[in-house]
């Protein structure tokens, strides 16, 4: 585990100042936070002995029925007895991979992969290999040419890593046709599907998207949070997985924490029970879009010729590629300098690539503010720009490391 440069230029990147388009942050002010409190102080009052003691390893009974029924939203039936609660979806992600993976081990991730996941399969000594993707999400035909030459080449694939609605940090979503593909791909080749997905309630237009787990109960793991949907202190996530991994999954879960909170799984499972929670996420919803709308707008009217992005329908996050010669984590220092702050592409792939690209998130500033941290970083863009005309290359390449943002920027 290696920490770059990118780290220090964060801590700066934090104060007021900066306009940070970087961290991946729920709004969590939109919450009802006094209702929030109250329930928390009569989980104490009633409850406490039971809040404040060990719990399962599995998680709470309760809370996983209600698991159960947010899940049914994107098309899952599923039994709480097959569902794990976690310390967030990350903590979920990091025990499939313990149970999954020997070194040298294959994992596929679509190409950009959430950094977090590709520091867990980092850790635990995986190879990574990048699907490419375009704006409907993971290219099925690429996914089985290369499946197809790893196996050929006597390699080990565990599982397909994916996020397909509202990926992170592509903000694509993987179409209805392909899912079916991906799913049908995967099945004959024997590969576990991981599906991570947090931000598939948080789509601005119609309903949920049907999840891959809804139309493969044997070959999808899926991950799951109330980190978006609701607030990511409470760290609660989950895992929903065939009968013979969930085995191993609590295993797993108690050797990694011997038992997680008890507290906070009771605070969700109150908010679930006694407060509109389906009309909260609408509201997040609305919140988010109009703060897409505000970076698609702004991108739109100031950023220079030769810039290009995806334009999500859900979740956090926009994908925007450079001109040509331009590098993202290169110009970091100077866009931080003018108080603006990304992620560079780089920190969403395994084998060095991203250089052209920065993911830009939506969720945390306020519209205006999200309109004046893109007049900044295009003033950036635009000086890069003029450095390559007349040198032939914008700012010196970047120092080598390991991109490891922290969690306000996952």
């Amino acid at each position: 585990m290696v920490a770059s440069e990118v780290r220090a230029l964060f801590a700066v990147a934090s104060r007021p100042e900066v306009v940070s388009l970087a961290g991946g942050m729920p709004y969590v002010t939109a919450l009802p936070l006094d209702v929030v409190g109250e329930l928390v102080a009569d989980l104490v009052a009633r409850r406490g002995p039971v809040a404040l003691q060990y719990g399962s390893g599995q998680g709470d009974p309760d809370l996983r029925e209600q698991i159960c029924e947010v899940m049914r939203m994107e098309g899952i039936e599923a039994g709480a007895d097959d569902v794990v609660v976690t310390v967030g979806s990350q903590q979920a992600l990091d025990l499939i991979t313990r149970i999954f993976i020997d070194p040298g081990d294959v994992v596929l991730a679509e190409g950009p992969s959430y950094v977090g996941a590709l520091g867990t399969f980092s850790a635990y000594q995986a190879k990574v290999v990048h699907i490419a993707m375009d704006d409907q999400g993971l290219i099925p035909e690429s996914l089985a040419q290369t499946i197809y030459a790893l196996h050929t080449a006597g390699k080990r694939v565990k599982f397909l890593y994916t996020i397909p609605t509202f990926q992170n940090p592509a903000g694509v979503t993987l179409n209805e046709v392909r899912r079916r593909q991906v799913l049908e791909i995967c099945q004959r080749a024997g590969v576990l599907v991981v599906e991570d997905n947090p931000y598939g309630l948080l789509g601005f237009d119609g309903e949920p998207l049907r999840a891959l787990r809804a139309d493969d109960p044997d070959g999808v793991v899926y991950l799951g949070s109330f980190s978006k949907t609701l607030a990511p202190g409470f760290r609660v996530g989950w895992a929903l997985a065939p009968h013979a991994v969930r085995e191993k999954l609590v295993l797993a879960m108690e050797s990694a924490v011997l038992s997680h909170s008890t507290f906070t799984q009771l605070a969700v499972g109150q908010y679930l029970a006694t407060q509109p929670w389906r009309e909260q996420i609408k509201s997040f919803r609305e919140l988010y879009r109009e703060r897409r709308n505000a970076l698609l707008g702004a991108l739109e009217v100031l950023m220079p010729a030769g810039c290009s992005w995806t334009r999500p329908a859900g979740g956090f996050f926009v994908w925007m590629t450079l001109p040509e010669g331009l590098n993202s984590k290169a110009i970091l220092p100077r866009a931080v300098a003018e108080r603006v702050a990304f992620v560079p592409g780089t920190g969403f792939y395994a084998d060095g690539g991203g250089k052209q690209h920065m993911r830009l998130s939506y969720c945390y500033p306020e519209p205006d503010r999200i309109r004046e941290g893109v007049r900044r970083l295009a003033g950036v863009i635009e000086q890069e720009l003029q450095l390559r005309d007349t040198f032939g290359t914008g700012s010196a390449p970047e120092h080598p490391g390991v991109d490891t943002p922290g969690p306000d920027l996952a």
